[in-house]
């Protein structure tokens, strides 16, 4: 009879130096360390790893979106769409990791939630980060950070540079597509507004995908990112609808119906509104 077990093969490294190893690459021991309930309930450890999860991969979007933003300006639009392709998975496990929490009950959550104190997602600077590069800029999202000067100042950076959108509206205008000049520059701390002359930009885009193809594609990809956002921000309030109901939030906000404003936002309008205005193509 063969034993269960495998042999270890003759070529693998097992007499290790400290600085050498797997999880010294990794950090392991700071990682795995940054894990520290303030209660004795057991749920507390779910709800952390839950949030160093998301930071992590919200950590990798905003690598990978900030390269992008670099491709468009540097006028190489093709290279970012294998970036798309990772972006869309990171934002499914982001996606369905929601469904973790959410075996966690709203008695669960009661037996640690006063130990949160103040402390909300809300005042997550990777993810504000994330939306300022997508385009949704507000200046009062910054207040949360003012203790610190160092992410301040980044997050102030960031919320001053043109988004993935206003980048890729330059893109367009070099390349021949009549965006106006005041959707080029502009005050980029403020909120990007609608414009008509961009709705027609996209409308001829969307009319003759096959002569502005780069372009359809880019606008697909950005639909998409969008889309996945926009899943991902009701999952989360649906996730808080079930463990919280309609309490406020740790943060000090309405909880549910914050979130749900959330919804009503957007990051590329004229890319939602061209569908309304396209026409099918005349016959020849």
């Amino acid at each position: 009879m063969t034993e269960n077990r495998r042999e270890l093969e003759s070529s693998i490294h097992v007499t290790l130096s400290k600085g050498s190893t797997y999880g010294d690459y990794l950090h392991l021991d700071e990682l795995l360390a940054a894990q520290q309930p303030l209660t004795d309930a057991h749920d507390e450890m779910l709800f952390i790893i839950q949030h160093h999860t998301s930071e992590l991969w919200i950590k990798l979007l905003l690598h990978e979106l900030d390269l992008a933003v670099k491709l468009v300006r540097g006028d190489r639009l093709a290279e970012t769409f294998k970036i798309f392709a990772r972006v869309a998975h990171i934002q499914r496990l982001l996606f369905e990791q929601w469904a973790v929490l959410e075996t966690m009950t709203p008695s669960e959550y009661l037996q640690f939630r006063d130990a949160l104190g103040k402390a909300s997602g809300f005042q997550s600077y990777q993810y504000r980060a994330l939306e300022f590069v997508l385009g949704n800029k507000d200046a009062n999202t910054l207040q949360p950070h003012q203790h610190d000067a160092r992410i301040h100042a980044e997050l102030a950076a960031r919320l001053a540079a043109p988004s993935l959108y206003d980048e890729f509206l330059r893109w367009l205008a070099r390349n021949g597509h009549a965006v106006p000049h005041d959707r080029l520059e502009r005050d980029f701390t403020q909120p990007y507004t609608k414009s008509d002359a961009v709705l027609e930009v996209f409308r001829l885009i969307y009319a003759e995908p096959e002569r502005h193809y780069a372009a359809y594609d880019m606008c697909e990809k950005l639909v998409d990112v969008e889309e996945r956002f926009q899943l991902w921000r009701f999952r989360h309030m649906t996730t808080v609808k079930r463990i919280i109901g309609f309490a406020h939030g740790t943060g000090g906000s309405s909880g549910v119906g914050f979130l749900k404003q959330a919804l009503e936002l957007t990051f590329f309008p004229e890319l939602w509104d061209v569908r309304t205005h396209l026409a099918a193509p005349t016959p020849r």
